[in-house]
Formats: C-alpha cells, structure tokens, sequence
C-alpha cells in the first residue's frame, strides 16, 4: 500500500541527496538536495565529470578508477571528500552509496546517494545523548503521542510504577493516577498539545502502586515538534516531591505554630478575668488550630479556694469517684452543623467527668489525652490537655477537629500544650489577683464608716465605689471624726498606688487621722502630724526620716517603690459659728454651693501631698451660710484618660450646681451625670448641707474671774437647762459645771466663759486663757482635793480638754434624757476617789 511521507521524517534529519552518472561518466542528472547540499545549482553540475568538479586533486585518479569500476557494474560504498562550492574554498566528507544501473538500451550507469557526515554524527550524538538522558535521568520520564497514549518511559518511571520501560507503552495517564487526578492530566496533557504552552510545576497527588500512601508528583509538560516543527508529542518530566512536600507542610505547620504561640502571647492574658481569659484562648485556636473548643476549670477555684485540686492534690467530688466538679467557663466553635456532642455542657454550669474517661484521667496525670470520637460524630479527633500552672492543674482545655480536617500530630499535641499552659498562668495569676483583689477590698470597706455618718449642725451623705476586679483596689478613703463641742471633722484621702499595699497604707493613715482628731489638733497640726507618719511608712521597720539631711530626702535604706504618697484634705466644721477651718495636702478643692448661688471652687492652698514632708500646711477659714452644701471628693470622679482634669472639674460644678433637698439625690445625680469611667479608679464623694445650731440651743456668758463666780455659773446653767426643759440633768451639771469652773478659777488665767450646747447630747465647755492642759490624777487618802477631774468622768459620757488660740477649753458631755440612759456610777466607782 502506497502512503506519501509527510514532512518532517528522518530524511529532514539525514539531509539525502542523489544524483546518476550516465554511461559517459558524466553526471545526467542533479537533485534538488544535491544542489541544496553541494551548493551547485543543476545547471552547473550536469554534464562534468563529478570527480573532476567535487574531488580533490590528489584523489582524483582514485576516483576516476572508482566510477570505471562502477560502471562496469560494480556497487560502492565508501566517504569521498568533497569541495562544497565551485570555488572549492569550503570541503566536505560525504558518504556515498553508488548503485550501478542500466539504461533501456543496456548501457551502464550510476546512481548516487549522497549524506552529509557531519549531519550523520551530529544526529548519533543527540541520539547518544538523548538515551543517555532519557534512560540514566533520576526523574521519571515519559512521551505521550498525539493519541497521549505513552509512546516511551525510562528507567526511572518503571521502576516506581512496575514493570520494565516497554510495558508502559500503549497506556494513559487513568492506568496510574486516581481518577479525578487523571482527568486533571489528561486535560492538560490535551492544551500542551494543542496550544504548545509548557506547564511547570503541576502538582499530581496519588499512592504509587502496592502502596496506600499519598504522593505528590511535580509534573513538567511540553510539546515535542519534528525536525520541520510538526507536533508530534508531548513530554512529560516528572519529579516525586513528597518528602519536599511534607517538609513544606512541616515548615508551614512550624511558621503557623510560631504565629500561634505569637499571638497567644500577644492576646492571652491582658485581662485579669479567669472566664475572659478563658474566651482569649479560644479566640486564638478556633478555627485556626481546631474547629471547636471548650475551657472547664476547677469550681472551687472559682469559690475563691487556697488549692484547686491538682498534681499532689486530692479531688474534692460529691460525684462518687469522678473528676472534682469543673464550670464550663468559654466555648467555641466553627462549625456550623449541631450538635456535635451527644450531651453538650452548657457554658456555666457545673460538671465532671467520669473516672475511666480520657478528660479524668488527664487531670489526674496533667498529662494530654486523646479522647475516643462518638461514634456518628462529626467530631473525629479531640485532644483533652490539663491546665497547668506552678504544678498545679487548674481546669482542663478541649480542642476538637471536624471530619475533613487533619487529625492531631504530635506536634499539634505539644502545641496545645504550650498554648495551655499559658493560659493557665495566666488564670492562675487571675485567681491570685482576684483573692487578693477581694481580701484588700474586705479591709477597705472595713476601714470605711459604717452605715450613713451623723454628726451635729450636718446632714451628711456619702458615695464610696471601689474599683471593678479588673483593675486593683485603690486607697481612697472618707471619715466623718465627731469633735467635742459639736464640731465634726470631715476627711477625704487618697493613697497613691494600687493594690493590697496602698489599702492597708490607707486604713494606717485613717487610723492616725482619728487619732489626730481626737486630740483636737488644728487641721494644719493633724495633716503635719500625719505627713510624718505617711513618710515613716515607706521606711524599713516604720522608722521615721528625722535624720534626713533636707526637706523631702528619704531614707538611705528605704526603696523608692515603698515610699507612700497621699493627698488628704481635712475640715473642721463649728455647727455653733458654721465656720469650717480647712487644710489641703496636694488633694483637689472642695466645692461649695451656697444658696441661690452657682457651685465654685474654695481657694484652699494645696500643699504638698503627705510622704513628701518638709513644707508646712496653711489653713483657710470659710464661713458656711446655712443651707450651704460642701462637697470633698476623689480624683476617681473627674479624672479621666479622655478628658483633662479641668474639664471633669467643670462637669462636676455644672451637676452639683442646683442641689435636690435630698442629699441622697444629689450623690446619685453627680455619679449619673459626670463620665465617671467607674472601674478605672475608686470613688470617694462625701457631701455635707450646712445646719447650724440654732441661737436658743446655745448658751454663752462670760464670767469675772473671782469665786462667785462658780455660783453665778451654776445658777446659768440651772436657769438655761429648765429652759430646755431638762430638769432631769439640772444636778448632774450644777456639780460637773463648778468643778471645772473651780479649776479655770484655781490653775487658769483671764476671764472664764461657759458655753452650754444643745444637740443631740447637751456638752458643757469652760475656757481660760490658761495653757495648762488639766491631767486626771489619783488623790490620795489625805488628800483634800484632787478628785473633782476623777468626779466628771464618772458622771459625764465624756470628758477631754483642747488647745485654743488664746488658752484651753475643758467640756464635758451629757446625754439627753430621751437617748439612751447612762449609768449612774457604782459605789466601788466613787469610793475609788478617796
């Protein structure tokens, strides 16, 4: 059967060229190789002799001889040398096969095949190296036809899919790939073909043959041409890259891990909330670590208790051997498909796990197990890893994978490991600062006034809130002190600092100011007192800093982060004068709002805060207009990141401007309307309304100093009490009140003026101009004097002396009939006089 070969055989690569020699020896005819080979065109090369026109000189009677033997017959293979122009400047080897031939007439001819050498080793070095590539290659090799059937395979191919190179010909890419894979070949395979683009790196997965293990090819195509460029193929190169791949999946893992445990770090633990916490680590594993996850810690961690049960703990359960109780604090999940388990535990109730169960036993170990998937589940693989923190468990965290993801290595165990054990530092650190969150905030509240403070010529009311447990307990503070005379002390503080410490720096302080109080110092005397004892604070042992070589110095071995620092201001409110004496250390102003007028700001000079010793305090005297409301406050109130101070001082001028009648309603309308941030700091807001004493519940005479004197005192205050109507204490006073006007008499110096007040307790005030302070002393036997201090403590409910500007004041104080009854002395009481 005839069939035409196309363009583009192996004569494109031979390069064959003919030519015949006619029985003259002359060449008759010339073809178009020849012509395209020798460089002659027809025209010049028919009719010479082609031994005189191609060969040679020095080879030319070798060649005549030669084409005589070929014309008597004789066929000849040999190389001849060959000018390759007319000029002969360009030689040549070719290699001729001459086949002897006979014309009709039975003359003898030639006919001559001629191949260039050159081109015949050029192509047995590309076939050498073309086998040496395509059969040594360490990749595997093939060459689809046009059918992309495989046409050829080396070495390398058959010996990872079976069998020797020539049992892969005739197959296609279905007899070794998995068939969605196959059909991802296969087309591309077909587009190479057609359009000629190269594919690079096309990533094949399937298990080898015997195995069921996955492996990841990187496949090269390209298009295979002819010598005249003709598609006759593609090949195929391809390169098994799974350790490459499964290294690139480890690096991935390794980089994804990192920037797990990065932003565990960045995320976890910036709140100092145990269930908050809990949320920020699911927050990062979900989805990006596992698809579901859950926290259970410790209820009795959650009660506050010393030692949840952990690593040489002991379970506290009332469930009969299981795990101890746990709350389910945080879950989370990425899948939308419910439920996922058989029996979900809703977030906050309480819980425990059975004592075979995986989760049990990791709390008993600290140790992560993987838990057993339910079967019909859509959860395959769970990982239950205990919480440890300071060898102590404190709950146990669950990440869970859906089907479709891969299931949990050994890597992404000791990941959630370490992402666990940063969570339940930071829980524990939590649960450490909320106990010691709570135990400041117990002593706080204790150190503050219980219930609503009274006090005489004041209607009081006052707001305390302490900071939320996100943030530490503070150390302000408020104290309304009652003073003899119906005179109250109002105090607000603030400690600076936060924390355990500066609560109980707090309730030291407070404790001192009462004292201060009750010696009836002047407000300047108390603060200077007190910055004494606030500097004695931050100095080992309590020592005070009096060797300090300048104002201020601290001491050489006290810390700097345990000195103390507080801002006080201290008031003394006469309920007689409604003059109130104020003393400011480095504290913000009160406000005062006076009747019909707008709320402002007292001009009280604030000196240095208490701690920083060395400047003396100043005092100012305000006189209080009845009805007047005198507010003293925190910083907590009008201090605020977003907002300058001044303007917080505004805001709370504006929402005190206009008070309600009730003071209750002015606290809760100020901490309504001022941007209060609450939990940022403590809040301390004590707000008083000026009433004074009115004129008939004070009498006031001025008495001559000479011994009538005591009688004349005593008929005053018979006279001022039957006027009150208290005809029950008339004895009792006449007695208390010669005896101090016998002393003023005796041991005092000036005139003397007795001063009876009535409030809730009727108080009886003697001064002098005498500086002797009285001292309460035991008489002896003998003695005829002595005993009439000894007598005023026995009847009255309280007795004390204070400094004045010009001399001393004794009072005592009596209660009212209709309060509560004192007891009349024993006799024991009065026979210890003599």
């Amino acid at each position: 059967m005839w069939q035409s070969s196309p363009p583009g055989s192996i004569y494109d690569y031979v390069q064959i060229a003919s030519f015949s020699i006619g029985p003259d020896g002359l060449v008759d005819q010339w073809s178009t190789r020849a012509a395209e080979l020798f460089g002659v065109p027809p025209q010049d090369a028919v009719g010479r002799d082609p031994i005189d026109a191609f060969v040679p000189p020095e080879l030319r009677d070798l060649g005549h001889r030669k084409v005589s033997e070929i014309l008597d017959g004789r066929e000849w293979t040999g190389v001849v040398p060959f000018r390759l122009a007319a000029d002969g400047t360009m030689d040549g080897v070719a290699e001729v096969y001459v086949m002897p031939t006979e014309t009709e007439d039975g003359e003898k001819g030639a006919v001559c095949i001629v191949v260039d050498v050159r081109a015949l080793r050029r192509i047995e070095t590309d076939i050498a190296a073309s086998e040496a590539i395509f059969g040594q290659s360490p990749f595997g090799f093939l060459l689809f036809g046009t059918d992309l059937k495989v046409q050829r395979a080396n070495r390398r191919f058959a010996s990872v899919f079976g069998g020797a190179a020539d049992d892969h010909r005739g197959r296609t890419v279905h007899d070794y790939l998995p068939r969605k894979e196959a059909d991802r070949m296969a087309a591309e395979l077909q587009r190479v073909l057609e359009t000629g683009e190269s594919v690079t790196d096309m990533q094949i997965v399937g298990p080898a043959p015997g195995s069921s293990d996955r492996r990841h090819w990187s496949i090269n195509l390209y298009r295979v041409h002819s010598g005249s460029g003709r598609p006759i193929g593609v090949a195929g190169l391809g390169t098994d890259v799974t350790r490459r791949h499964a290294a690139a999946r480890d690096a991935a893992h390794a980089r994804r891990n990192l920037a797990l445990l990065n932003e565990a770090g960045a995320r976890i633990g910036n709140s100092l909330d145990l269930e908050a916490t809990a949320r920020q680590l699911l927050d990062v594993t979900v989805p990006v670590f596992c698809d579901l996850g859950s926290v259970d810690l410790y209820q009795g961690l959650l009660d506050g208790d010393e030692a949840p049960p952990g690593i040489g703990g002991h379970p506290r359960s009332n469930t009969g051997g299981g795990s101890a109780e746990l709350r389910r604090v945080a879950f989370s999940s990425a899948v939308s498909e419910a439920p996922l388990e058989e029996d979900p535990v809703p977030v906050g109730s309480v819980h425990h796990y059975g004592f075979n169960s995986a989760d049990a036993e990791a709390l008993r170990t600290a140790r992560p197990a993987i838990v057993p998937a339910e079967p019909g589940s859509l959860v395959h693989s769970t990982l239950a890893v205990p919480m440890v923190a300071h060898d102590t468990v404190v709950g146990l965290a669950r990440f869970s994978r859906a089907k479709g993801s891969e299931p949990f290595g050994e890597r992404d165990r000791a990941l959630a490991v370490e992402l666990a054990a940063r969570a339940a530092v930071c829980i524990d650190n939590a649960r450490l600062y909320r106990r010691e969150h709570e135990r400041a905030l117990i002593l706080q509240r204790s150190l503050l006034p219980p219930g609503d403070p009274a006090a005489a010529g004041l209607d009081i009311a006052c707001r305390y809130l302490p900071g939320n447990a996100a943030t530490e307990v503070g150390g302000d503070w408020f104290d309304v002190i009652e003073l003899p005379g119906h005179r109250t002390a109002l105090v607000v503080g603030d400690v600076m600092g936060r924390g355990l410490r500066a609560a109980v720096a707090m309730g030291e302080l407070r404790t001192a100011v009462r004292t201060l109080a009750l010696l009836d110092l002047e407000p300047a005397e108390v603060l200077s007192a007190l910055d004494e004892i606030a500097r004695g604070l931050g100095t080992p042992w309590g020592h005070q800093r009096t060797g300090a070589t300048r104002p201020g110095a601290t001491s050489r071995d006290a810390d700097p982060s345990e000195v103390y620092l507080a801002t006080c201001v201290y008031a003394v409110y006469d309920s007689v004068t409604r003059r109130c004496t104020f003393a400011n250390a480095g504290h913000l102003p009160p406000v005062l709002v006076e009747p019909d007028e707008a709320a402002l700001m007292l001009d009280v000079p604030p000196g240095m805060p208490l701690g920083v010793g060395g400047e003396p305090f100043e005092e100012v005297e305000v006189e209080l207009p009845e009805g007047a409301l005198l507010a003293l406050y925190t910083d907590g109130l009008v201090e605020s990141r977003d907002h300058p101070l001044d303007d917080g001082l505004r805001a709370l001028r504006s929402a005190i401007d206009n008070p309600a009648p009730a003071l209750e309603d002015v606290c809760d309308h100020v901490l309504n309307t001022l941007d209060t941030h609450h939990g940022e700091d403590d809040i301390a807001l004590l707000v008083a309304r000026v009433q004074g004493l009115p004129q008939d519940a004070v009498g006031d005479w001025t008495l001559p100093r000479e011994p009538r004197s005591v009688g004349k005192a005593r008929e005053l205050a018979r006279a001022r009490l039957q006027s009150w109507h208290l005809e029950s204490l008339v004895d009792t006073t006449e007695l208390l009140v010669s005896e101090l006007v016998t002393n003023a008499l005796r041991y005092g110096e000036g005139e003397i003026r007795l001063r009876l007040l009535l409030d809730r307790t009727l108080v009886c005030e003697v001064w002098d101009a005498g500086l002797v302070q009285p001292r309460r002393r035991r008489a002896r036997a003998t003695d005829e004097g002595g005993r009439g201090l000894q007598l005023v403590g026995l009847l009255s409910a309280g007795w004390g002396s204070r400094r004045t500007p010009r001399g001393k004041t004794v009072w005592f104080e009596l209660p009212l009939p209709d309060g509560e009854p004192m007891a009349e002395p024993t006799v024991e009481q009065l026979l210890s006089m003599f």
